[in-house]
């Protein structure tokens, strides 16, 4: 209960010697627990049953995925990766501006001064369809703009959503999109993130 969020220290879980984050890629509350491999298993196994009757039950990483998604972290191969930068991702508030020197300082200031081209915007889904990565998005009249970098139904939500990289001009609340779904172009509108935050 003391271990604030995003920080981390050693401890003994269900008899095994781990590390203990208070760290998490679901927007939810929780932890990551680190442990040597071969202890794994016995954890696991352990950690299912003690947690059982307060319905505790394993999930994958499309669970994972739709989480994430719904609270609009950025996943490293979808919506970040070494063609993107930290402006246009939204995410320049992890750029320390202020720090003497970095590398890309002088490119991302430049970015900064110009504005960039493009930006990382949410959507949702409002025709009978699923934008998934890759999906083509298109203005309302069928030019492609842009590319769904995460897309997926939000079972927190109750909506089909998606992340996608568009031009400046179109990332206003409320812009009109098309998600080419193989071939068919399904209604979507650019929406605030994220999709879903955790009352605290």
């Amino acid at each position: 209960a003391e271990l604030r969020s995003f920080t981390f220290r050693d401890a003994i879980v269900a008899n095994v010697a781990c590390t203990v984050a208070r760290t998490g890629y679901t927007g939810e509350d929780g932890v990551e627990i680190f442990c040597p491999w071969n202890e794994a298993p016995a954890l696991w196994r352990t950690l299912l049953e003690l947690g059982r009757e307060d319905g505790v039950k394993p999930c994958g990483l499309g669970a994972r995925d739709t989480l994430r998604l719904e609270a609009r972290l950025s996943l490293y191969g979808n919506d970040i990766d070494e063609t993107t930068d930290p402006l246009e991702a939204g995410l320049g508030w992890v750029v320390k501006f202020g720090k003497a020197d970095f590398v890309g300082k002088e490119a991302l200031l430049a970015k900064k001064a110009a504005g960039p081209s493009r930006k990382l915007v949410g959507f949702e889904v409002t025709g009978r369809g699923i934008a998934r990565h890759g999906y083509p998005l298109q203005d309302k009249d069928g030019n492609v703009v842009g590319t769904c970098t995460s897309g997926s139904p939000g079972p927190t939500v109750g909506k089909n959503i998606g992340l996608g990289y568009v031009p400046t001009a179109m990332t206003e609340l409320g812009t009109p999109l098309l998600v080419d779904c193989r071939g068919k172009g399904i209604e979507a509108v650019v929406v605030k993130t994220p999709f879903y935050k955790r009352a605290v």
